[in-house]
């Protein structure tokens, strides 16, 4: 009999807790069939079979906290299933009574009828149920059979039952007339951006100084250019890729807003690590860059691309998030004009890029339009001075409106 357990988790992270079993009790799996997802205040951690075999006991249920490498289940590698085990999931066929009592994705549909209850509903299903407040019995499905299916479940016309709690006993939708509420809890990952961003707030000096970037040379470069790098890189040319080239140079120049404060102690990193923030469907995650200064701009928008595509599909491993010297954040992209971004503790500043607009610059005593965009450094105030601040972002600035700068090492 082998053991599946938990990974192993850095120092900074303490537990996890189990959000979905892809698996039931007696259900025969192959080599690196996912078994289970963890949620850790930074990423879901998938745990596969170690081997070919069947998944004998289920130790921890979902919902329930695990940690660092704790026992999660039994395996018996090489065994098959008796005839009496519960089957794979199948996503056209209704779950079994022993699936665990909820997930958070997954689309397993559920047969729809006055008889099924809970216990009955794929943990999809159910958990959308719990989030909604909908009943799935009251649910017209559209898939195989009649089954509900999440997407189902995510109608908004439909009523809300108060009799579906949260866990703290309370409906999470309550109907009054055509207006409702919804009670959903915080998960893992949402809890830690939350309490992060109130200590970034409470524990630093945070300052912000602005600027605003005349994108015109980048634009007229992407413009010129794209459609060789493509072909030659197999990747798109995005500004991203600029914009970590600048701030790499510009954290040489100025190591200070590249250092971290340790207690007492300022720590000097002789190497850039950059992150930049990627919206997921869990939340806003920081995925780091390793060593901007030995990557080329092929290099930064490949893995960035990366980065989000890993981000969506929720497959971001702990070694994409740990460290960092510095982060980039993007508001621009959902359209945002300027904004203060808080800082990533114990990272002394982040940069804020926002959105391009259009609008009447004077230039050597001529109006003329020029598509800009605001910078925003905030920095602890602690550990950078004004000044220091102030000339990072300029230098920035310099190196973005004209790229051969860097080319050139000026």
């Amino acid at each position: 009999m082998a053991e599946i357990k938990a990974p192993v988790f850095p120092e900074s992270v303490a537990d996890g807790t189990i959000v979905e079993w892809h698996v039931t009790e007696g259900q025969q799996v192959n080599r690196d069939d996912l078994l289970a997802e963890i949620e850790t205040d930074k990423v879901v951690l998938e745990v596969v079979a170690p081997d070919n075999g069947v998944v004998t006991r289920i130790v921890k249920q979902v919902d329930d906290t695990v940690l660092s490498d704790e026992l999660i289940a039994e395996f018996e590698a090489g065994a098959s299933a008796s005839a009496e085990a519960a089957p794979a999931v199948d996503p056209d066929q209704p779950a079994a009574p022993v699936q665990p009592k909820q997930a958070t994705d997954g689309g397993e549909p559920v047969q729809a009828s006055a008889e099924s209850d809970h216990k009955d509903q794929s943990p999809a299903v159910r958990k959308a149920a719990k989030e909604s407040g909908v009943d799935p019995k009251n649910v017209e499905g559209s898939g195989r059979g009649g089954r509900v299916t999440k997407t189902d479940m995510s109608n908004p016309t439909l009523k809300a039952d108060s009799s579906i709690t949260s866990d703290s006993g309370r409906p999470v939708a309550e109907a009054v007339g055509e207006r409702t509420e919804k009670r959903v809890p915080m998960t893992r990952l949402r809890k830690t951006i939350a309490n992060r961003l109130l200590a970034a707030s409470q524990e630093t000096a945070m300052l912000t100084t602005f600027n605003e970037v005349n994108m015109k040379p980048l634009m007229d470069m992407r413009t010129k250019y794209k459609d060789q790098f493509e072909k030659r890189h197999g990747t798109r040319l995005g500004f991203m890729s600029l914009f970590v080239k600048a701030a790499t140079e510009a954290l040489k120049r100025y190591p200070a807003v590249n250092a971290s404060l340790d207690g007492d102690d300022i720590v000097y990193h002789g190497y850039y690590d950059i992150g930049v923030a990627v919206s997921s469907n869990r939340g806003l995650v920081v995925p780091v860059l390793r060593d901007t200064d030995r990557m080329s701009m092929a290099d930064v928008e490949a893995k960035i691309r990366e980065f989000g595509g890993k981000a969506q599909e929720g497959k971001l491993g702990l070694d994409d998030m740990i460290g960092g010297t510095f982060t980039i954040s993007n508001g621009g992209v959902f359209g945002s004009l300027m904004s203060t971004p808080i800082l990533n503790p114990p990272q002394t500043a982040i940069l804020g890029m926002h959105a391009i607009n259009d609008r009447p610059m004077a230039v050597n005593g001529e109006v003329k339009i020029l598509p800009m965009m605001y910078l925003a450094l905030s920095y602890d105030h602690r550990m950078i001075d004004g000044k220091e601040a102030v000339q990072f972002l300029v230098t920035l600035k310099e190196l973005v409106e004209d790229p051969t700068m860097l080319l050139l090492d000026l």
